[in-house]
């Protein structure tokens, strides 16, 4: 068996016309510091997460980071140990992470409550740690009829079923495709290049492929910086941080955006090499006021700070 668990945390350009719509005024948002912080800062990269209050056979609440790239959701050992699971019985299976693969124990509980769902039988993976504070990762996956609601200002998340309601006036609206059948994706812009763009509410730096970064300097220097990632799995890869030009999300421009890019493990295992793509991280997505994710009309719905 095998489960896909993102957290982290083209070769043909493709010129387009500018971003920004012209009936509208685009709304912008300017990326001010380096480690802003969001929902509630962890103590390995200081980069604010999505926390969503879980329930595991009726123990908790477990503060588990809400992860929209992930398959399976997930607890650490600790958080096992606590909850007395039978690890040690557990089979194991095949983790592949945003930066490689383990394998890991996979166990049954009898149920993993969050807001108003209960999965009943279901299955965790066990993993060493999940960045530094959390318990575990809460996988977007099986959400198919749900509405996301994040609140960052508020520090307010909820996970309810949709009632197949219209954004609020003020909300910009993106359709969403969902890779795999559970992995949220949209169209955007960076500069002039279109691009794929996997919302990662588990990965804490926007990340992007070699096919987007030449694509990029098929236009003009980037002013690289070395940086690295390091998934769950433990695994560490390496690639340039680069500064790059306005990132458009339909109506939304976030500008002074970096963008780290590495031939993740995660995009060949999704055959994200070949076009210009994406993972939207918490340094761009936590910026937002509000972030709904609408699984059963299949929008992304996002409000910036008034």
């Amino acid at each position: 068996m095998t489960a896909a668990l993102c957290m982290t945390a083209l070769l043909l350009q493709q010129p387009v016309a500018p971003a920004p719509p012209v009936e509208s005024p685009t709304e912008e948002v300017i990326i001010a510091a380096p480690e802003p912080r969001y929902v509630a800062p962890t103590l390995r990269d200081r980069i604010g997460r999505v926390w969503a209050p879980v329930y595991v056979n009726g123990q908790g609440p477990l503060r588990l980071v809400l992860d929209t790239g992930a398959t399976r959701s997930a607890v650490t050992a600790e958080a096992a140990a606590r909850l007395q699971l039978p690890v040690r019985e557990a089979p194991t299976v095949l983790l592949r992470g945003m930066t490689g693969e383990a394998q890991v124990p996979l166990v049954d509980v009898e149920s993993i409550e969050i807001g108003d769902l209960t999965v009943e039988p279901a299955k965790l993976l066990v993993v060493q740690d999940a960045f530094g504070g959390a318990e575990g990762v809460l996988a977007a996956r099986g959400l198919k009829d749900r509405r996301i609601l994040i609140e960052f200002r508020k520090d307010h998340i909820e996970i309810r079923r949709s009632k197949n309601q219209r954004a609020p006036e003020g909300f910009t609206v993106l359709p969403i495709r969902l890779i795999r059948g559970h992995v949220p994706s949209v169209e955007a812009v960076v500069g002039r290049i279109r691009v794929k763009a996997i919302i990662d509410t588990g990965a804490q730096l926007t990340t992007g492929n070699l096919a987007l970064r030449d694509a990029l300097l098929a236009r003009s220097r980037l002013d690289d910086k070395p940086d690295q990632l390091v998934g769950v799995t433990g695994d560490v890869q390496e690639g340039p941080t680069s500064r790059v030009p306005p990132i458009y999300l339909g109506k939304v421009r976030v500008s002074n955006a970096h963008i780290t890019f590495i031939d993740l493990y995660i995009f060949r295992h999704w055959r994200l090499t070949d076009e210009p793509a994406i993972m939207l991280g918490m340094d761009v997505l936590g910026v937002l006021d509000t972030l709904v994710l609408d699984y059963r009309r299949r929008e992304m719905q996002i409000k910036l700070v008034q």
